[in-house]
């Protein structure tokens, strides 16, 4: 008997497609729509729940190792059908939120991200449901002007111009007191942009190195390179830019820093001489104000005169800090940032803003025309759409958290919040001078601690200054194994970094125990139970001396 071909029902088969096209066009109007059986407020509910016990943990981290957590995401599929919002709550609880890091607990003091505060939460709400783009003012009418007056008053903080200055600038078209990046890395690269497009712009004939590109430019105006000048501390962020616009990391020329971690201001006014006298052309003096690895702040009053003495760009990376310029009693330190051509300062930084809002503003208001973009469709010539003069296309309206800070906090609350910091951070760097097990490495400028632990065996060497190169290594280690077993058991936590120079000297790597002193939960009480917490991990760790680690590197080759 002849076998028969069964051929599928057609007709079936398209009812079934059509039930299941109409039950996912079903869920997803459920998801666009704003419903009215209350399953939004259930779901908003939740994740309102799960964001307060998130803030209310006083550890810093749970101790699953991260081999663990990376295995929970290996899966490549995308899902073929929507699925539950609630069904996905309860994954996203179990393995992301379970083990992320908790940024806002007081004892986590090792980088530059802290508490917020708690008007953030309903705001950054807010601005999601209304999803404006300020890339142009056709998709945000209202959030454009907002974005220019909150730039505005932080360009007043900063240069401290005349009513009748910010009166004229603050909404006009052509005039750009800064720029919002989704960081202080876009901020410092925007910065450079803008004076490399500055020093080699249109003249005569040539059009200018942002038309006719970099080797053009060069040659046209007889230099042989270009360079961007700053201390060894400079932020990796001048790294990418320094890539991006052409010139390479070799011409990232790094000046040596004192003690103090501040640039030697001889070396800097003998490099700048001898790039001028081999036809470098300078883009930028970079002076830094907090930086990364020890907070401290570059003569920049000296250095501004620097750079006006040879005609050259004057940047200062101000990320870290900037806000500083809100304390009375601090503000001093970083006399000279007035001077700045462009400042760069991270919002989500001492501004406790959430991440996204780094900021670079100008002292001359049409410097960033240099690098203005235009297009028929958007961001036209005229407009005040802020997309024209900035490195991001589309950008979400994240300013309107800088612009709501300014006015909740307020300048005597930052004042405050500046004060506070720099006085806990004298408060650890007492305790650390009285506790033997400790040292302290760099004498803290502001907020940014360095130190590290001294076990027992080298102690009394480090009181006399008889450290060997050994011991400092074994030292090194030591601090090493502590940073990562603190790191891991999650209760409290620090960062660590390498310095080249120490009190010391220069060229001797030391492993420092970094601490970031910026929260304002952050009580005394909880400085001493990070200290305490490294002193009984400490005690726990197996201490190696120079022989024995010969011993054990013999065995290991063995």
């Amino acid at each position: 008997m002849k076998e028969t071909i069964k051929v599928p029902s057609l007709p079936n088969e398209k009812l079934s497609s059509e039930r299941n096209l109409e039950q996912v066009e079903s869920q997803l109007m459920e998801l666009f729509s704003v419903s009215e059986d209350g399953t939004q407020t259930e779901i908003e509910a939740r994740i309102t729940a799960i964001a307060q016990s998130f803030l209310h943990t006083k550890n810093v981290s749970t101790d699953i190792e991260l081999d663990s957590i990376v295995e929970k995401f290996t899966d490549s599929k995308i899902p073929v059908e929507p699925s539950d919002v609630g069904d996905y709550i309860d994954y996203l609880t179990e393995s992301v939120v379970a083990h992320s890091i908790h940024t806002s607990s007081p004892r986590y003091i090792g980088h530059m991200t802290s508490a917020l505060p708690h008007f953030v939460l309903p705001l950054g709400k807010l601005i999601a449901a209304m999803n404006q783009n300020v890339v142009k003012v056709e998709t945000s009418k209202a959030f454009s002007p907002c974005e220019r007056q909150a730039l505005a008053m932080m360009h007043r903080l900063i240069y401290k111009f005349s009513d009748d200055f910010y009166h004229q600038h603050i909404q006009e078209s052509e005039s750009t007191l800064g720029a919002i990046a989704t960081g202080g890395t876009l901020a410092n690269i925007t910065a450079m942009w803008c004076a490399r497009n500055a020093s080699l712009g249109s003249k005569d004939d040539f059009t200018g190195v942002e038309n006719e590109g970099l080797p053009a430019a060069l040659n046209f105006y007889g230099y042989k390179e270009a360079v961007i000048i700053g201390s060894t501390l400079m932020h990796y962020s001048f790294e990418k830019a320094a890539g991006m616009m052409g010139i390479g990391d070799r011409n990232l020329i790094k000046i040596p820093v004192d003690r103090n971690h501040r640039i030697d201001l001889l070396a800097l006014r003998r490099t700048v001489a001898e790039c001028r006298a081999r036809n470098q052309l300078i883009i930028a003096i970079v002076g830094i104000a907090g930086c990364t690895d020890s907070g401290a702040v570059d003569p920049l009053l000296e250095m501004a005169e620097i750079a006006q003495n040879a005609n050259v760009h004057f940047h200062v990376d101000a990320a870290w800090g900037g806000p500083v310029l809100f304390s009375k009693q601090h503000q001093h330190k970083l006399a000279g940032i007035e001077k700045a051509d462009s400042v760069t300062i991270d919002g989500h930084k001492q501004m406790y803003l959430p991440m996204g809002i780094g900021m670079v503003f100008f002292r001359n208001p049409q410097m960033a025309n240099v690098i203005e973009k235009t297009a028929r469709y958007t961001v036209r010539k005229g407009s005040i759409d802020l997309g024209k003069r900035t490195l991001e296309g589309s950008r979400p309206g994240n300013s309107l958290f800088l612009q709501a800070a300014l006015n909740i906090i307020g300048h005597q609350g930052y004042e405050f919040l500046i004060d506070s910091g720099i006085q806990k951070t004298q408060y650890m760097a007492n305790l650390i001078c009285l506790r033997p097990e400790f040292e302290l490495l760099v004498e803290p400028e502001i907020n940014i601690l360095l130190y590290r632990y001294i076990p027992e065996p080298w102690r009394q060497k480090v009181a006399k200054g008889e450290l060997t190169e050994a011991d400092q290594q074994s030292i090194n280690q030591f601090n090493e194994l502590l940073q990562n077993a603190q790191r891991q058991a999650g209760h409290t936590f620090v960062s660590r970094t390498t310095l080249d120079t120490t009190c010391y000297g220069k060229g001797k790597s030391i492993v420092a125990l970094r601490a970031v002193l910026a929260n304002p939960l952050t009580t005394e009480s909880d400085i001493d139970a990070v200290l305490d917490d490294q002193i009984a991990t400490a005690a726990k760790l197996p201490v190696l001396t120079g022989y024995d680690q010969l011993a054990r590197s013999v065995a290991n080759d063995d």
